[in-house]
């Protein structure tokens, strides 16, 4: 017996508003991504509802005809349930209203409504794992919510208007007014928790940086480029690889496989979005600390996205915001054999590389792509290390293990009194090595 056959699924609606500045490519684009959205929260969506109009209704967002036109739908007056669909759990508008709009809405059509951004909170909601990432989502998800406590007071009637005074009368606070001064209170415990957090990750990155030998790379791009399907094609590693949005809300780090000289640490970050809340960017900059330690940026561009210049303009933006765009990047051009066949992917990478270059075009599931951009890392890395000969006499044969480690061994020759190694690493590494050693070094004949 199967589990799925039995599981029933939760059935949404999907509803927009398409305003004359925003062209047919922009809006469908954004409505795929809603939909895209609503399955990382586990609904199938069985119709989507668009409007042309000049603004939105500023009582219910949608105009009146076309949400009796929902309501009829959601009550299965129009064929809705003759497929033998349950019953419609929510309706989710692809922009952020406010909640009075919410709430009328809500009781015209008759199912839950979620906004654009109520839909996002609730995928962080559920897939933060870290610490931090918890309390930056629950500070956003109240910041969210205050606003919105009188309307669901409204909705709650005389009871949840009543005052906290003695027999619900007098001076006291309503229950609103309660749960607003609630949701403060929790909001600045929360940012002192983030605070103290924020230094215990400035102590830990300070060492990770006193300890030599590695190099930083972030990955960094849209959602859904493919970030996490590279992270474990250059590591080797088990990370998630989902093809949901947000799939990945903490930041992974692992090292280059196979490893290279100097060590190379590979972090994924959590992927951009168009309409992205501003309180979530704000909020979720320490996913993306990762990003700002980095040496290295690899901004993935899913190339089968035929809005991917939207992409490209959306990361650039919010990594100039967090002050990642004086970084060093490649663009890498993700899932180039999504595109067409073999013909069409060859004028497709011709004129990437025309237009951007220096990117990569790639795909990476094809270990031979995978292998060149490997290669492309390990050159940015090696292009200021220092190349000398370094003497080990047989009596600290021990240090070895640690030259092999360290640096990248060009040729070994031996000697009377030791052996002689050709090296490539960082100036302060070599030196360290030299120091442990002293300037002792046979005559050479």
């Amino acid at each position: 017996m199967h589990k799925e056959v039995i599981q029933n699924p939760k059935y949404a609606i999907v509803a927009a508003v398409q305003l004359p500045s925003v062209n047919d490519l922009e809006f469908e684009a954004s409505l795929t991504e809603l939909r895209e959205l609503a399955k990382t929260l586990g609904y199938q969506v069985i119709r989507t509802f668009v409007q042309k109009r000049m603004g939105f209704d500023m009582r219910a967002y949608l105009g009146a005809g076309k949400r009796q036109e929902i309501r009829d739908f959601v009550n299965g007056e129009s064929g809705a349930n003759e497929s033998g669909l349950d019953e419609i759990e929510a309706l989710l508008v692809d922009h952020e209203i406010s909640p009075s709009q919410a709430r009328n809405l809500e009781i015209e059509v008759g199912c839950e409504v979620m906004d654009r951004t109520m839909v996002i909170l609730e995928i962080f909601h559920r897939n933060a794992r870290s610490r931090a990432a918890r309390a930056q989502v629950e500070i956003a998800r109240l910041g969210y919510m205050a606003p919105r406590l009188r309307e669901a007071a409204k909705l709650a009637g005389p009871q949840g208007r009543q005052r906290s005074g003695e027999g619900g009368r007098g001076a006291g606070e309503s229950q609103t007014e309660l749960d607003r001064r609630k949701i403060r209170d929790r909001i600045a415990e929360l940012q002192l928790e983030i605070v103290a957090m924020d230094a215990e990750r400035k102590t830990q990155r300070a060492r990770r940086q006193e300890r030599k030998g590695h190099a930083a790379v972030a990955l960094v791009g849209y959602t859904n480029a493919g970030k996490s399907t590279l992270m474990r094609a250059l590591t080797g590693s088990e990370v998630l690889v989902a093809n949901k949005l947000f799939a990945t809300l903490d930041t992974t780090v692992r090292a280059l496989y196979p490893e290279s000289v100097p060590r190379v640490l590979i972090s994924d970050t959590v992927g951009f979005i168009k309409n992205l809340p501003h309180g979530l960017v704000a909020s979720f900059k320490s996913t993306l600390d990762e990003a700002l330690d980095a040496s290295l940026l690899l901004h993935v561009i899913d190339a089968s996205d035929s809005g991917f210049v939207r992409q490209l303009e959306v990361t650039d933006e919010v990594l100039q915001e967090i002050g990642a765009d004086v970084i060093s990047r490649i663009l890498v051009f993700n899932k180039i054999d999504h595109v067409g066949d073999a013909s069409e992917q060859a004028q497709c990478e011709a004129t990437l590389r025309i237009k951007y270059p220096g990117c990569v075009v790639m795909s990476a599931r094809r270990s031979d792509d995978v292998a060149k951009l490997h290669q492309k890392i390990i050159e940015f890395f090696q292009q200021d290390l220092v190349e000398t000969e370094i003497f080990l006499p047989w009596s600290a044969q021990q240090l070895r293990g640690e030259i092999y480690a360290k640096c990248q061994v060009l040729n070994e020759r031996s000697h009377d009194d030791g052996t002689f190694f050709l090296v490539r690493s960082e100036a302060d590494m070599i030196q360290k090595i030299q120091e442990q050693l002293g300037s002792e070094r046979p005559q050479e004949e």
